[in-house]
């Protein structure tokens, strides 16, 4: 394999001329090549979207069991939003 050839899937993607410019110039800086910076870029979006699901499970989950009163977690609640200056 040749020096800085890297290895994975090949893509061709059409991007919006002020994108692809604004990546060259950030690329640039950062002393990354093209792949690199996108394929961090694309890295960065997917681990947001996962978190995303992740929360929605979380929620279905919360909205199955349904409120639980907790005098506890509503007062330690109350106390600290008092403390807050809003």
């Amino acid at each position: 394999m040749a020096a800085g050839y890297t290895s994975g899937m090949k893509t061709a993607i059409s991007v919006p001329d002020h994108v692809f410019n604004e990546a060259e110039k950030l690329g640039r800086k950062l002393k990354k090549s093209r792949s690199q910076l996108y394929t961090e870029a694309m890295a960065e979006y997917l681990a947001r979207r996962c978190h995303d699901e992740i929360t929605e499970a979380i929620n279905r989950v919360i909205d199955e069991l349904g409120p639980e009163d907790d005098d506890f977690v509503a007062e330690a609640a109350r106390r600290t939003a008092e403390r807050s200056e809003w």
